[in-house]
């Protein structure tokens, strides 16, 4: 049965309005960085407001009141967030993937929630989303994991309260947009109940891996360079970890040394700007709102791993002079 054509307006417009808010919010997170990049001295004051708010851990500059300051520590906060989202928005997405849609059939069954277009091009949509969300599931768990069993934040180690919850949105606002362009008639497939779109077919875990694995060349690119990126994180953050292995190394630093630390300074952050962009080749790499994430987490990355490098190079006079900031030969 299909939807009036009123409720099917309806559908497009709640995904268009969703799809432009979480674009804006991503734009609004960007812009500020933006604006302090420019070379102009009637904006260094917001240049170091910016630096100020971006600074955590060792490179935060003492202050005589923390007031606006958190322990580092509550990091984890956000990986606990991350796993709670991402795993709700997989379930849900995954099993409206599986119970609406097939990759096999010549068939469609979504003629219900459909608002136009190929409804081929529409069912790959669907199961590339439940792709990237599995890919954001397996780095927000291991971050999780390493948050509680591999850092090892010195007591004094802070982060500035709107740093803090930069975290939150982050880690809000990046799994959701994995999945924003579906999330609309997703909600609509819970909101009228899964019975009305679903068949007697129950829900069978080796069944619904089969559409992941007919998908196209871009999501298999795209998470080898996604897995490339999360080997080399876990080794870099087991690197940083080993620093402080005993109490005494909590409050010390040492120069890290391994894998990508003998080339960049902040390597779990290069790392991480790899991961990502395995996400955007594996989603297509033809949605604005997928490039907004991505260049959100280049520039807020590059941003700290300068403020990183030259907190290395004050701290430490014997640092190796080879290294650069995050990029090799760039920056």
């Amino acid at each position: 049965m299909f939807l009036p054509l009123t409720k099917k307006n309806k559908i497009m417009e709640l995904e268009a309005g969703t799809v432009w808010l979480v674009r804006a919010s991503w734009i609004a997170a960007i812009l500020p960085v933006v604006i302090a990049s420019i070379p102009n001295s009637k904006l260094t004051y917001f240049h170091e407001l910016v630096l100020g708010l971006a600074r955590r851990g060792k490179i935060l500059q003492p202050t005589s009141s923390q007031k606006w300051t958190l322990p580092q520590r509550y990091f984890a906060h956000f990986y606990v967030l991350g796993v709670a989202w991402t795993t709700l928005l997989l379930a849900t997405i995954w099993m409206y993937a599986f119970k609406t849609t097939s990759l096999t059939s010549d068939e469609s069954r979504l003629s219900d929630v459909v608002t136009g277009g190929s409804h081929v091009e529409h069912r790959l949509e669907v199961w590339r989303a439940v792709f990237l969300l599995v890919l954001m599931e397996i780095q927000v768990l291991r971050r999780l994991i390493e948050s509680f069993y591999v850092f090892k934040y010195s007591p004094s180690a802070r982060m500035n309260i709107l740093g803090y919850l930069a975290g939150w949105f982050f880690y809000t606002a990046a799994p959701l947009s994995l999945c924003v362009n579906i999330a609309p008639e997703v909600a609509v497939f819970i909101a009228k109940g899964k019975s009305q779109y679903t068949s007697d077919t129950e829900f069978d875990l080796l069944s619904s891996l089969i559409p992941l694995m007919k998908l196209g060349w871009c999501q298999l690119i795209g998470a080898a360079i996604f897995l490339w990126g999360w080997l080399h994180q876990r080794r870099c953050h087991a690197i940083l970890g080993s620093l402080r292995e005993t109490p005494s190394q909590v409050k010390e630093y040492i120069i890290p040394h391994g894998d990508w630390f003998e080339i960049v300074s902040s390597p779990h952050y290069l790392a991480e700007i790899v991961l990502y962009a395995g996400l955007l080749i594996a989603s297509g790499g033809t949605d604005v709102t997928i490039w907004l994430l991505f260049g959100f987490v280049v520039e807020n990355l590059t941003l700290a791993a300068g403020e990183t490098h030259r907190w290395y190079l004050r701290k430490f006079e014997n640092y190796p002079a080879n290294r650069n900031a995050i990029f090799l030969y760039v920056y």
